[in-house]
Order: C-alpha cells, then sequence, then structure tokens
C-alpha cells in the first residue's frame, strides 16, 4: 500500500520538529514540537468524531484543534466567531456536525471536545487519510441564498498551498504575518494550512493593525484591501514593512491608488491573487515576474483558465473584451454539501467550474477581474461594462476615498450605472466628468450618491445588495 503524503508535510516532518517557535497569535506562543504534541494527542480524543465545527476565534487553541482533526482525518467545519444565531443554527444543521472542538456557546446542546494543550498522545501517529477525503466544509457568504457547505478535499488544499509556494517562492525561511479572520480561505488555508504544510513560521497578529503588522518583522505578509488602505494611512508602519520580501493583497480588488501608495511607501509591489471557496486560489502575479496594479495575474501551476460569453462562445484575449472567467485544475472543490443540483449548475458540461467572475484576459495570459457577474457586469445602451473600471476610474480621484459601482434598472438604457461613494468630493457632475476623461462616454455614472460608508463584509468585500436593496 502507498502511503500518502501528509497534507501538514513541515510539522509531520520528525526531522524538523525542533524548529522555532511555528504560531504565534497575539501574546501566546506554541513550539513546533508541543503543537505537534497537542495536535496529536487531541487526534486521539476526536478520531472518528466524523465532522466537527470549531468556532474559529484567532487562539493557539484554535490552531490545535484544526490541525489536530487534520491529522485524524476529521472534517472540520469552521464557524465564524461572529456568527448570528441563525447563521450558526444553519451551518450546523446542513452539516451535520457531531461535536464543537475546543469551545462552543453555551445555547447550541452539541458536546465539546476541549483543547489540552498539554496533554500528549499515548500511542504513535496514525496514518496519514487519504488524499481524496474531505478536509474542509467552508460555507459560503449567503449572498444568493442560504449559505452553501464547499467540500474541500485535502489533495486540493495541498495543490492550491503548493502552487503558491512555486509562484511566490514561499518557504519554511519566510516568516509569514496577518491577522485575517479564520473562517475564509485567505486566513484559513493560505495562513495557517499553508504555513504548517511549509515551516514557515506564523504571526497572527489577532486583528490586521496597522502598527501589529510593523512590528512583526516578518517576510510574507497577507492583507485584505482594507488593510493595505489603512496601512498606507500611517506611512511609519508602512516604511516598517520595507525589510518584507512579499505583501500580498487578496479577497477584494486592490484599487490602484492603494497599490501605488504602498508601492511607494514599503519599496515593494504587492502581489495580487484571485479565488474563492470553490476553487482556492488560482491565478497569482509572481515573486518573479510583472505586478501591474488592477490586474491578478497568471494562473497557477495545473490550473487552466477560459472567459467565454453568455452564449457559451471564447471572448478575445485583448485585455478588454468581458467574460465568464471558468476554471479547471486540482484546486476545484467537490461540489456543495447536500447540493447536486447546484454543484451540477455551477459545472460546465465539460468539467469546467463557472466562477461566476467577470474577467478580461490578455494574450500573455495576465487576467483582470471586472467583479461578479451577477452585480458586477452592467448592460447598458448596447453595451457590456465591468463595474470595477468605473470603481478604479473613481478612485483616481484624489478626492474619493472608496467608491462602488452597480447597475440599476432604467426604461431607455436597460442598466444606468450608479456610484456610491465615500470621501471629501461633493459635486457629482465634477466627478462623473473625471470618471469621462479616463473612460469612454457611455461608461460615465449617471448618478452619484455621498455616502459616509460602504456596507462590508469581514473579508472587505463590499456588499452592494445592501446598497441597491
Amino acid at each position: 500500500m502507498t502511503a500518502h503524503i501528509p497534507l501538514l508535510t513541515a510539522l509531520s516532518a520528525p526531522d524538523r520538529i525542533d524548529h522555532p517557535a511555528v504560531v504565534t497569535i497575539g501574546e501566546d506562543s506554541i513550539s513546533r514540537a508541543d503543537l505537534y504534541s497537542a495536535a496529536m494527542a487531541f487526534a486521539e480524543r476526536v478520531t472518528g468524531a466524523g465532522r466537527v465545527a470549531i468556532i474559529t476565534t484567532a487562539t493557539v487553541d484554535t490552531v490545535i484543534a484544526m490541525t489536530g482533526c487534520l491529522f485524524a482525518g476529521v472534517t472540520v467545519v469552521p464557524v465564524p466567531p461572529d456568527a448570528g444565531h441563525a447563521e450558526r443554527e444553519h451551518i450546523l444543521t446542513d452539516s451535520a456536525a457531531r461535536y464543537w472542538v475546543g469551545t462552543g456557546p453555551d445555547e447550541h446542546p452539541l458536546p465539546v471536545i476541549p483543547v489540552d494543550r498539554r496533554a500528549r498522545a499515548s500511542s504513535s501517529a496514525p496514518a496519514e487519510p487519504p488524499e481524496t477525503a474531505t478536509a474542509l466544509i467552508m460555507y459560503t457568504s449567503g449572498t444568493t441564498g442560504a449559505p452553501k457547505g464547499v467540500l474541500l478535499s485535502r489533495k486540493a488544499i495541498a495543490a492550491c498551498i503548493d502552487a503558491l509556494a512555486e509562484a511566490w517562492e514561499w518557504n519554511a525561511e519566510d516568516t509569514l504575518v496577518h491577522g485575517l479572520p479564520l473562517f475564509h480561505v485567505h486566513g484559513l488555508v493560505l495562513g495557517v494550512l499553508g504555513a504548517l504544510r511549509l515551516g514557515s513560521p506564523l504571526i497572527h497578529t489577532v486583528r490586521p493593525k496597522p502598527e501589529s503588522y510593523a512590528a512583526a518583522g516578518g517576510s510574507l505578509y497577507f492583507g485584505v484591501p482594507t488593510v493595505w488602505s489603512r496601512v498606507c494611512e500611517q506611512p511609519d508602519a508602512a516604511r516598517a514593512l520595507r525589510s518584507a520580501r512579499l505583501l500580498v493583497s487578496g479577497s477584494a480588488p486592490l484599487p490602484v491608488p492603494v497599490f501605488d501608495r504602498l508601492t511607494a511607501l514599503t519599496g515593494i509591489r504587492p502581489i495580487e491573487r484571485y479565488g474563492m471557496s470553490e476553487t482556492l486560489i488560482t491565478v497569482s502575479t509572481r515573486f518573479r515576474g510583472e505586478r501591474r496594479p488592477g490586474w491578478v495575474g497568471l494562473p497557477l501551476s495545473g490550473v487552466r483558465t477560459r472567459v467565454r460569453d453568455e452564449n457559451g462562445n471564447d471572448v478575445p484575449r485583448d485585455g478588454v473584451s468581458l467574460g465568464q472567467l471558468q476554471i479547471s485544475g486540482p484546486t476545484l472543490f467537490d461540489g456543495y454539501l447536500g447540493q447536486p443540483e447546484k454543484t451540477a449548475e455551477s459545472m460546465t458540461a465539460d468539467g469546467w467550474f463557472r466562477t461566476g467572475d467577470i474577467v478580461a484576459v490578455e494574450s500573455t495570459g495576465f487576467h483582470r477581474i471586472a467583479g461578479r457577474e451577477s452585480v458586477d457586469m452592467i448592460k447598458s445602451g448596447g453595451y457590456r461594462i465591468g463595474a470595477g473600471e468605473i470603481e478604479h476610474a473613481l478612485l483616481a480621484h484624489p478626492g474619493v476615498a472608496e467608491a462602488a459601482v452597480v447597475g440599476i434598472a432604467d426604461p431607455d438604457l436597460g442598466q444606468r450605472i450608479v456610484a456610491y461613494v465615500v470621501g471629501d468630493i461633493d459635486d457629482p457632475e465634477q466627478l462623473s466628468a473625471f470618471v469621462t476623461d479616463h473612460l469612454a462616454f457611455h461608461k460615465r455614472p449617471r448618478q452619484i450618491h455621498f455616502v459616509d460608508a460602504l456596507p462590508r463584509n469581514a473579508m472587505g468585500k463590499v456588499q452592494k445588495k445592501l446598497l441597491t436593496g
């Protein structure tokens, strides 16, 4: 029988058990050896539990519980710490989780398997589970209905991390720093499991504050655009990152002005990448390669992409024409839990995943994300317009701090372009004219609303349906 390659390769390697502290969260830290021992002991306790739920607070105990479950081949269901009662009930009922691990809310009757950091395993390490086994069930944001459980296999997670290690030259000599939530791909799969697979020490700052990032002294930093925008608002904190090797931005498009400001302050052009729960990370700029503001780069190793129009035809790779991005490769999910119809709808007849994102691709293969097809593809006056390029044009105005563009039903145009803007400007005609100077006339906003803030989720993505509500 062929032995399975460990998912958490570096943590499982006996020749690296004395590697220095591998996980630091806030003021708490645990050595690699102690993490391995505590996780193995937890694996003994949780073996056979089937599916378990973890409230993903940023603590060392959460990492021990997560790691122990993966050692034992137990499927983990991450639950946001701030989930409301109805969301939590849906996740638990839909996933059929049998236990809380670590801690659990008082009001829910599931039994709890606690973490004991001092415990040590009484037997040898369990056999590595099959690579096809489901490691995680991650729930979508539920923007088009109840959140769906995304089934992620061990091999998909491994393929994603290994491809990013190649693209970013990420290895055990890096120290990874981030303060992202542990219930999303960015913070959990990349930000925790990536470090444990590749062996790079992890510093989690609990919250992604500029001063915490500045004090961490890492070589590799993860953030979402809101994080990098706030870093740029504190120039001294930004300059403290000049010794880093890579700054990575994801989960939402990085505005070009933030890219440029971050580059000027740190001397580092940030890496941008693209992915989603169903695909993990599939496209990225490279450590040794072009990093262009507004573009997310090339497909990762093993990943194929194509762009189709609404009739299923290939869209020209001219960097301008827009279509829906479809993906094939080893990082794809295994379907939506208990929803074969939704799974089938998400796939093409020849096995490609329909992302629902609209993109333009150059002849070189460079990708630019224009937004979600459901809310960001605007059909106005016979034109197909991506909301993202209008948002980038608005953000180029020195008085605009944030911008979101949507299409609103219009009896004449089909949809009219409407912008919501945060900033130090209050003249809609001047702002519309500014966009016209940058883009074609038909892409100008027909209405501009000035607001105090844009509604965002935990990963910094604008919730446009709340704007049009």
